[in-house]
């Protein structure tokens, strides 16, 4: 366990990144896949969580944190099936879907943690992931809510810890608040570094991109501009 604890709210409890677990009851068919194939691939909170003992002949680990209904971390984990992948979601939706998902591909280098992903996080071992992606989180608009947000000084440390030297940390979002507040915190960070091509070259998509429900939501919106970063972590 990491040295420091989770941060509390103002009664002491531990506080949450995300807002409500769950929304429209599972259907029959999912619900039965759900409580057959979850407990195959969901990853209990432990004292210690080691990439390297789930997928023990992975060439690279990637964490993605909400994943929402799993189009992106689906589709990686078909694309790389030497990498294994742990996908972060709280919303029972997006967990149904993605256990789905795993079924209809027949992924066997997925595990999902059902949790606040900032607990996994703090019982991984240093430098033990290649990559993490937080891709359209949850923006907390509010001000009072901006504590609320994931990308924080005690989230990127612990980042920053997993993440081994010369790995990323992929941030999108088309909430240019929230981009200027994880640039904000990334300057301030010594553990990161933004190095873009070119000025603007982080509205271009990652390479092989393809939208996710949330950023078609956006377009549909009238959000027609994303911030697609990747922070290096630097080397000691």
């Amino acid at each position: 366990m990491s040295d420091h604890e989770l941060p509390k709210t103002r009664d002491g409890e531990p506080r949450a990144f995300f807002g409500r677990r769950s929304g429209k009851t599972l259907h029959g068919g999912q619900k039965a896949l759900v409580d057959d194939l979850l407990p195959r691939v969901e990853l209990p909170l432990a004292d210690h969580i080691d990439p390297k003992e789930l997928f023990p002949d992975a060439k690279r680990m990637v964490v993605e944190i909400g994943y929402g209904g799993g189009e992106h971390l689906a589709r990686k984990a078909a694309e790389e099936p030497e990498t294994g992948f742990i996908g972060c979601e709280v919303f029972t939706g997006g967990i149904g879907k993605m256990v789905q998902a795993i079924a209809a591909r027949a992924l066997d280098n997925v595990r999902l943690f059902t949790d606040d992903a900032l607990k996994l996080l703090m019982v991984m071992p240093t430098a033990s992931v290649d990559a993490v992606y937080l891709l359209y989180p949850d923006p907390w608009p509010k001000t009072r809510h901006h504590k609320r947000r994931f990308v924080s000084p005690v989230t990127l440390a612990e980042l920053a810890r997993v993440i081994r030297p010369g790995g990323s940390f992929h941030f999108a979002t088309d909430i240019e608040d929230y981009a200027d507040w994880t640039l904000a915190h990334i300057v301030r960070s010594p553990d990161f570094e933004f190095l873009p091509d070119t000025p603007g070259s982080w509205h271009k998509p990652y390479p092989g991109w393809q939208p996710t429900r949330y950023e078609q939501k956006a377009r549909r919106e009238g959000r027609m501009i994303s911030f697609y970063f990747s922070f290096t972590r630097r080397q000691p």
